[in-house]
């Protein structure tokens, strides 16, 4: 790898549909952000100290920090609570909010207001590491998990500046159209969610490849320079020319 990798979590939020597919959440990252201004993604971010630290505090096993992060990213970024209990009211909720925005420690905002987190509400999908040299590299869990009943996403106004629920295959045919923009990673995740009905398919999928290390690589395939997945990892798509992936 030519630069240090930043390890990250996103979490692919479901919300259910009765006789159609499921939705996740997309949120849409403000232009001027350093790491895909501009392109729709799924809530996440980096992992900080702090995470870790509570992960030490609490147990949950090797990832537990990376869960933990995909948690809080998903509070700061959509005013989502996922895992933790009791669930906050909307008004705990954007207290919360308010308090990460402003540097508070996430555990102890969740100390103060009495609530713990329910880590197993995470279920792990997917590893990405791609090798890119001379741009921003970052290690990322994906985590799938159901949205609470309540859930009324909303945007932070600095980090996203637009949120909506979409199916896969609706955001996957906005960005053929040139309505999104969306990453390398962010396109061949929604070609594999598109497969599932439902949130249990998606989770039963999940524990049909443990999760990997997808690290893209290049091919010249019929002459042409082709950036490819794994064969066996349990994405539909396993290989894009290059050329297509820098129009995306």
């Amino acid at each position: 790898m030519a630069d240090t990798p930043i390890p990250a979590a996103t979490l692919v939020l479901f919300r259910e549909q009765e006789e159609a597919p499921p939705e996740v959440l997309m949120t849409e990252r403000a232009r001027a952000m350093a790491f895909a201004g501009g392109a729709m993604v799924f809530p996440g971010g980096r992992i900080d100290p702090g995470d870790h630290a509570l992960a030490t505090l609490i147990g949950g096993g090797a990832d537990a920090a990376a869960r933990i992060a995909a948690i809080r990213e998903t509070i700061e970024e959509a005013g989502v609570a996922v895992g933790v209990t009791p669930p906050p009211s909307a008004e705990r909720l954007l207290a919360m909010r308010a308090g990460l925005h402003a540097g508070e420690a996430f555990a102890d905002i969740l100390h103060a207001a009495g609530l713990t987190l329910d880590l197993e509400a995470l279920v792990p999908f997917a590893r990405w590491l791609p090798d890119h040299p001379g741009i921003r590299i970052f290690d990322t869990l994906f985590f799938l998990a159901r949205a609470p009943d309540d859930a009324a996403p909303t945007v932070d106004a600095t980090e996203t500046v637009r949120l909506l629920w979409t199916t896969a295959a609706d955001m996957l045919a906005a960005a053929d159209r040139g309505d999104a923009a969306i990453i390398f990673p962010t396109r061949r995740n929604l070609e594999r969610l598109a497969q599932f009905d439902s949130f249990d398919d998606a989770v039963a999928n999940a524990r049909t490849y443990p999760v990997r290390t997808i690290t893209p690589h290049i091919e010249v395939r019929d002459g042409v320079p082709h950036l490819c997945l794994p064969e066996d990892s349990g994405y539909p798509v396993t290989a894009e020319p290059i050329e297509a992936v820098r129009r995306g």
